[in-house]
Parts: structure tokens; C-alpha cells; sequence
């Protein structure tokens, strides 16, 4: 790359921050940060129900600003090199192509962190993964499908903890519920909610036939305890029960486990990760909480859509995504129609362009 292209994508870097700050508004996020952090200076803040939201909203708005800094701070930096090799200082040419695909990344990440702007979207995600009909090919699939949220949380620095699980009879996993924490993580993986279609060889069968299989996953936001979901005692019932496990010096010997089913909706949700009664049934009421919050979202959806006379983009429960490994090797998103042709690294949980498609179909 010559020097009048390193300047050219310089520009062209200089016009995107540019409008990205039209879009961020810096003043109004330093005076809401400036407000937020004036109540924690309020007497029993700490005793309010929403301090800990407070808080997250100050760290979010915080993180946002110091990164659109960064971005501003590498421009400076490509400026600084340019000037040095137009002095004749020729030890920045290797570096400067590097920096700027670097920058150039930075930026597109961070334009769609800005398509992250609904109420939920910086929450906590709760996901869970649930095979479909075929027995121990879709359990394997459901399986798979869990180490490769695994990897795409930790690559991206978010902490991922098992609230449930369901071995399969055989092998894989019958069911898996995970809470990834972090900053925007229901936001990015809001729309992995859906039916996921896997094709390939199977290394079940003896004959070498190909099989489809199908895994359901769904993603809720980790609702906070501040927001209201009307949960009456007479309408729960609570199980308990020996939670499972590999055995051996680990196998729980009490009945830690918890169950609770909300009889209104049937809705019904398990958790198993404590060795704590006490706490598991704590992290199971949140879940419920979560989940009757999201059908109430849902009912209010489609009278909207009732109302609008038109289909939703999303259609949950559809079949949003295919990886064929046999005969040829792809991953097609059914919505957007994004494509990827290596299917390891997509199972190696490089996911984003997925994720970043959705999110730019979804704000169209």
C-alpha cells in the first residue's frame, strides 16, 4: 500500500468517526453519566432496588465513551505515522497497514454496538440449547452447538456458566441452559433464537449415511430484579430433586435441584448448578421471571403485528440457520443470507459475521 492509499483510507477513517459521533451524541452520555452517578452519591443508595442497575448503566455509558476515545486516539496515531514516514522515516511502513486494519475493525465493531440501543440489549443472555427429534445425532448436534457458544463467549471476554443440564442417552446433550455475562451479550445473541439445521456424515451410523438434525435455541435477556413481573406464590410449584452429574466424588447427594413450574402459562424451568438448594431455586425464579417477562414481550409483539397488518422479520421458532458439512461445506443464515465456507471456524465459534448481518437486518 502507497503512501496516497494509507492517506486515502485515512480519510475515509476520519469521515466514519466523524459519524459515528453524529450518531452517539457525547454530550448527552457524559450529562446521563454525570446524573446516574449523583444518586449513588444519594443516602441509601445502596438499599434502592435499582443500585446495581445504576451502576451498569454507568460502567455501559462509561465503556462506550472511552471507546469512541480509542478510536479518535488510533487516528491520531495513523496521522503521527504518516507524518514520521513523510519525514522519510521509513520503520512505519510495515507497521501502518497493520494499524490501519486494526482501526478499520474497530470501527465496524463499533457501528454495530451502536444498532445495541434497546432497552435489554446490554443485559446478561440467557441461552438454551434443546435437540430436536433423531435421538443421538441431535444431542451431539445440541452438543456441538454448546461448545460453539462456549468459544464465541470466551473469545469475546464474556464469563459463560451452565444453570442446567440434560445429558442424552447415549451421548451429547438432550438440553443445556447458559448465562453469558457480560456487557451487550443478549443484545449480540438476540438473534440466535431459532431453529439451527446441521447436515453431515453421521459418525453414528454405521453405514456412513447422511443425516439432518435440528437444535432449538432460545435467548432471553438476564431480566434485572427491578423490573416488574407479577409472580403470585399460589401459582408456582416447586420440586426439588438430586441434581445430576458424572459421579463419582462429585455426585450430589442431596436433593439441591430445583424445579418450578408456573402453572398460569406452564412455563417450566430447572436449575442444578448450585450445590445450594437455596441458590438454585434464587437463579431458577430468575429465569422464570425472565421468561414470563419475555412472553409477555411476545404477546405484546404480535397484537402489534395484528394491528400493523404485516409479518415480523422474526420468526421465532423457524428455522433461521444451516451447516452442511456434506456434500459441500457451508453455513448459510436463512434470514440475511450471510454465508461462510469454512465451517470449522464457524464451529470454532466465529460467529460475528452472523451476528453483525442480523443485527444490520434487523435495524433495516
Amino acid at each position: 500500500m502507497d503512501l496516497f492509499e494509507i492517506k486515502k483510507s485515512i480519510e475515509q477513517i476520519d469521515a466514519e468517526i466523524h459519524e459515528i459521533r453524529g450518531h452517539l451524541d457525547i454530550e448527552a452520555i457524559n450529562k446521563k453519566i454525570e446524573e446516574l452517578e449523583q444518586k449513588t452519591f444519594e443516602t441509601n443508595f445502596w438499599n434502592t432496588e435499582n443500585s446495581q442497575e445504576i451502576l451498569k448503566n454507568i460502567s455501559v455509558n462509561k465503556k462506550m465513551i472511552e471507546e469512541y476515545e480509542e478510536l479518535n486516539s488510533s487516528l491520531d496515531d495513523l496521522n503521527t505515522m504518516v507524518e514520521f514516514i513523510e519525514m522519510g522515516d521509513d520503520s512505519f511502513e510495515s507497521e501502518i497497514g497493520e494499524k490501519l486494519h486494526e482501526v478499520e475493525n474497530k470501527i465496524q465493531d463499533f457501528k454495530i454496538k451502536l444498532l445495541l440501543d434497546e432497552k435489554y440489549d446490554s443485559n446478561n443472555a440467557i441461552l438454551t440449547i434443546n435437540s430436536g427429534a433423531g435421538g443421538t445425532e441431535a444431542c451431539d448436534w445440541a452438543e456441538m452447538l454448546y461448545r460453539l457458544y462456549d468459544r464465541w463467549a470466551n473469545k469475546h471476554d464474556f464469563k459463560v456458566e451452565i444453570l442446567d443440564s440434560l445429558a442424552g442417552e447415549e451421548a451429547g446433550l438432550k438440553s443445556i441452559t447458559l448465562n453469558i455475562k457480560g456487557n451487550y451479550a443478549y443484545g449480540y445473541l438476540k438473534g440466535e433464537k431459532g431453529v439451527h439445521r446441521l447436515v453431515r456424515i453421521s459418525p453414528f451410523d454405521s453405514n456412513a449415511r447422511r443425516h439432518t438434525s435440528f437444535a432449538a435455541i432460545n435467548v432471553i435477556p438476564e431480566i434485572e430484579d427491578d423490573v416488574e413481573v407479577n409472580i403470585k406464590p399460589d401459582e408456582l410449584k416447586i420440586d426439588t430433586y438430586r441434581a445430576s452429574g458424572a459421579g463419582g466424588q462429585h455426585v450430589n447427594t442431596t436433593d439441591s435441584a430445583v424445579r418450578i413450574t408456573h402453572l398460569p402459562t406452564n412455563t417450566v424451568v430447572t436449575c442444578q448448578n448450585e450445590r445450594s438448594q437455596l441458590k438454585n431455586r434464587e437463579t431458577a425464579m430468575k429465569i422464570l421471571k425472565a421468561r414470563l417477562f419475555e412472553l409477555e414481550m411476545e404477546k405484546r409483539a404480535k397484537e402489534m403485528e395484528n394491528l400493523k397488518g404485516v409479518d415480523s422479520k422474526i420468526e421465532w421458532g423457524s428455522q433461521i440457520r444451516s451447516y452442511v458439512f456434506q456434500p459441500y461445506k457451508m453455513v448459510k443464515d436463512h434470514r440475511t443470507k450471510a454465508e461462510e465456507g469454512n465451517v470449522d471456524k464457524v464451529m470454532d465459534g466465529d460467529i460475528d459475521l452472523f451476528i453483525n448481518e442480523y443485527l444490520k437486518y434487523y435495524k433495516s
